[in-house]
C-alpha cells in the first residue's frame, strides 16, 4: 500500500496499450518530443500487465495530441479521430488516479 491518495501506476486495457503503442511509433518517427520513452514503456506493457507509471501515460496522451495536432491536416479523418480517442482515454485514466478513493464510512 503506498502512503500517497493518489496511484503510481495504472493497469490500461491491452488493446489500449497496443493502440498507443502504433500511434506512439508514429509520435516517435514524426520526432515529438517525449514520444521515445511512453513508447518504449508501452511497447514493454504485456511484461508488466499492462500497468504503467501514470507520468508516461500521463506523457503518452500528450505526444497524442500533439500528434493529432501536427498530423489534422495530412491525415483521413477516421485516422484523427482514432489517435484522439486514444490520448483521450489515457488522460481521462490518467484524471481518475489524482481522484482519491472515496471511503464508504464517508457515507
Amino acid at each position: 500500500m503506498t502512503t500517497s491518495p493518489f496511484q503510481r501506476t495504472i493497469a490500461l486495457p491491452a488493446p489500449v496499450c497496443e493502440q498507443a503503442a502504433q500511434h506512439l511509433e508514429q509520435a516517435a518517427q514524426r520526432a515529438i518530443d517525449g514520444a521515445a520513452i511512453p513508447l518504449k514503456a508501452f511497447r514493454a506493457a504485456a511484461d508488466s500487465d499492462f500497468t504503467l507509471p501514470v507520468s508516461v501515460v500521463e506523457q503518452a496522451a500528450a505526444c497524442l495530441l500533439v500528434l493529432a495536432t501536427e498530423t489534422a491536416q495530412t491525415v483521413r479523418p477516421s485516422a484523427l479521430r482514432a489517435t484522439i480517442s486514444v490520448a483521450l482515454r489515457l488522460r481521462d485514466a490518467v484524471d481518475l488516479t489524482h481522484q482519491p478513493a472515496l471511503s464508504s464510512r464517508f457515507w
